[in-house]
């Protein structure tokens, strides 16, 4: 699943060494806000597990496109949500469009016919066998 999300805080790193391989782990979260189809914005605090040098990567303020998992976990009889980023990437800005190419400095493609103009439509174009073809393509 993926989101676009402006960084609000990024929290403090956490490690430690895990019980049941003995290797040590780092989780880092990181709060970002999601302006979703509706008027209000929603906050998601996403979590970075084992990947410290994506979150330094990361600016409070700036805006991402994040992938991420979410699943649930039981501890203790109750169920806890789990949103861990597997991906970040920087919003691209969008590009303008380019304007439309004037047609008197447009440069010929080879063997593409010519666009037909409002004129031809109007008329009618017709065939090598003199039927009338009123399609544009």
């Amino acid at each position: 699943m993926d989101f676009e999300g402006k960084v609000v805080k990024i929290f403090p790193q956490r490690d430690g060494v895990s019980k049941t391989t003995g290797n040590k782990w780092t989780s880092q979260d990181v709060l970002f806000e999601v302006q979703p189809q509706s008027q209000y914005t929603r906050k998601i605090l996403v979590s970075f597990f084992n990947k410290a040098d994506e979150v330094k990567r990361l600016a409070e303020g700036a805006t991402y496109t994040v992938s991420i998992d979410i699943d649930a976990r039981e501890y203790n009889g109750r169920w806890y949500n789990d949103i861990r980023a597997w991906r970040v990437q920087p919003k691209q800005a969008e590009q303008p469009q380019a304007a439309p190419a004037d047609t008197a400095s447009a440069v010929p493609m080879g063997d593409v016919a010519p666009m037909p103009t409002e004129q031809d439509f109007a008329a009618g174009s017709t065939t090598s066998a003199g039927e009338v073809d009123d399609l544009p393509f």
